[in-house]
């Protein structure tokens, strides 16, 4: 993965991280669903601003990431996506205050090591 490549892909995993961030927030805002006010909730998503957002950088996200397929083996880019679920845990730890258990940081380290691996080229 060349510089340019992996600034494409590091865009596209930033917006989709971006995107969980602010869906998140808006789910707060909306409180927990179930059967009796799942339809409600449905109408709160149209009118949830930071849910709205959150969905237009999932699909900014993926619009780069369309952008790094034109340019990288679907081998390479798709394992790699899996940077995301390491952003996403630091988000979760230092936004939303969630714990981060031993066995995950060293999870989130195999996955790191994994993504260095691939795109590592002699």
């Amino acid at each position: 993965m060349t510089l340019p490549e992996f600034g494409l892909f590091l865009i596209s995993i930033l917006a989709s991280v971006a995107g969980q961030w602010l869906l998140k927030t808006g789910a707060l805002k909306l409180g927990k669903v179930n059967a009796t006010n799942m339809f409600s909730h449905l109408l709160g998503i149209l009118s949830t601003p930071e849910l709205l957002v959150g969905l237009a950088c999932y699909g900014m996200g993926a619009f780069f990431y369309i952008l790094v397929l034109t340019r990288v083996n679907l081998s390479v880019a798709g394992p790699a996506a899996s940077l995301s679920y390491v952003f996403s845990v630091i988000l979760g730890y230092f936004v939303f205050r969630e714990s981060i258990p031993l066995n995950q940081i060293v999870a989130l380290g195999f996955i790191v090591a994994g993504v260095i691996l691939l795109v590592w080229r002699k």
